[in-house]
Order: structure tokens, then C-alpha cells, then sequence
């Protein structure tokens, strides 16, 4: 079957996650000309706030303002991401579909077990999809991704390394406040906290990375081997 070849590939548990994670970074890459896809693994049809209809349509308008050229969603169970061999094996043929050469997921430690279950099954999809006998839905070829990292949601973690967004933070405000259902609070809204105040604190939260980094707005991901700085040790290491 016919690959589309991506720089980038970011999965979260449900819409939004990955925005409100990476969004600035998202932009930024977009900017440079990158080719960026995005991948919600539900359809986060548990929300308190909204419906399944209501945040599709609210993703596709949050992918266009910062750029992703590809939204997938996988209709796999909220509240339900699991160990399962059948969801490894989805996510594995999302993988080998796009061949990004980076893969974003969640960090493992969040309030929200979704968000730390999607991480461990994007970890064990990106093993398995460069097993050339590993089988997946789709007739895809093996692919071997290059580099995965960790994006926040609800941590305030220590970042293994920060990227800079300064240009792109009102970009990322604008895609999260796509999420009218899930961050905008009304006479009917269910109470829950992204409805108060939590745009405003993952700004002030990139503030701060921004601020320990020497710019005004920076986005903090974590990773499992250490980053290689080859030749020029002063340069721009984004």
C-alpha cells in the first residue's frame, strides 16, 4: 500500500492533547516547512464536556491553525487504552503509513491514565513496526522511526530539553481555544479542570520553561536516550 511520507508524527489519547503538549512546537516546524501529522487515538467519546461530532470538528479547526497537514483518529476505546496486541498492531500501521521521522507522545506521568497508557503503546508500536514479521492491518513495509520524545499535558516535569516558541505561542493559545467544548465555560458546562483556567496555565507553564531557557515562551519534552550534539557545539540545536 501507498506510504505519506511525514517529518512528524504526534499521537495523543484524545484531541486536544497533543495541542495543548506541542502545539507551539507543531507551528514552529510547520513554519520550517516540515510535513506534520497528528494521531488521536480515540474519540474521546467519555469528555464531560462536548460531543464526539463537536470535537472532531474542533481538532480539524486546532490542526489547521498550527499547521498539521494530517489528522487520524483511531477509534480505539477512552478510558479503555489498554495493553492490547490489536491496538499496538493499529498504531503500528499508523507508523509504517506515514514513515515520520519523529514520533510525540505523552509523557508517562500525568493525572490522566490515558495519557501515560498511550505513551506505553506508541513506545511498544514503534518497536514493533520495524519488525519485518510483525503484521499489522494494512500491507505496510517495516519502518524503523528515528527519534521519539515526550510532550506534557498536565505535568510540570523537568524538561529534558525545551524548544523555543515564542513566535508560535499565540498560534497555540488560538488551537486550544479551537476547544470551545472543552475550555470555555457556560451556564451548562459540566465542571471539570480545563474549564478553569487551564489555557492560562499552560501558557504561564511555558512561561516558565521559556523563562529557564532565556526566551519568553519554550515547550519542555522528555526523552529516553540523551541527545547528540555533533559537530557545532555553539549552534542552534533545534
Amino acid at each position: 500500500m501507498r506510504t505519506i511520507k511525514l517529518d512528524v508524527l504526534a499521537f495523543g489519547a484524545h484531541a486536544d492533547d497533543v495541542e495543548i503538549g506541542m502545539g507551539g512546537t507543531i507551528a514552529k516546524f510547520a513554519a520550517r516547512g516540515k510535513k506534520i501529522g497528528i494521531c488521536d487515538l480515540t474519540k474521546a467519546e467519555l469528555s464531560s464536556n462536548g460531543t464526539v461530532e463537536i470535537r472532531q470538528e474542533e481538532a480539524k479547526l486546532a490542526a489547521n491553525i498550527i499547521g498539521a497537514e494530517v489528522r487520524e483518529t483511531l477509534d480505539l476505546p477512552d478510558r479503555g487504552l489498554f495493553f492490547k496486541e490489536e491496538y499496538i498492531r493499529k498504531i503500528a500501521g499508523v507508523i509504517r503509513k506515514y514513515q515520520p521521522e519523529l514520533i510525540f507522545a505523552p509523557y508517562f506521568l500525568d493525572r490522566h491514565p490515558d495519557h501515560g497508557n498511550c505513551a506505553q503503546l506508541v513506545d511498544e508500536a514503534i518497536f514493533s513496526a520495524g519488525i519485518k514479521k510483525f503484521q499489522t492491518d494494512e500491507d505496510f513495509m517495516p519502518y524503523k522511526v528515528r527519534n521519539s520524545f515526550y510532550y506534557m499535558i498536565n505535568g510540570f516535569h523537568e524538561p529534558d530539553f525545551v524548544v523555543d516558541i515564542s513566535l508560535f505561542m499565540e498560534q497555540k493559545i488560538a488551537s486550544l481555544q479551537a476547544y470551545k467544548s472543552q475550555f470555555t465555560k457556560t451556564t451548562e458546562t459540566f465542571d471539570t479542570p480545563l474549564v478553569n483556567g487551564y489555557v492560562e496555565m499552560i501558557e504561564a507553564r511555558e512561561r516558565l520553561f521559556g523563562n529557564q531557557a532565556g526566551v519568553k515562551y519554550a515547550e519542555g519534552f522528555k526523552r529516553k536516550k540523551p541527545l547528540i550534539l555533533n559537530d557545532d557545539l555553539f549552534g542552534d540545536a533545534e
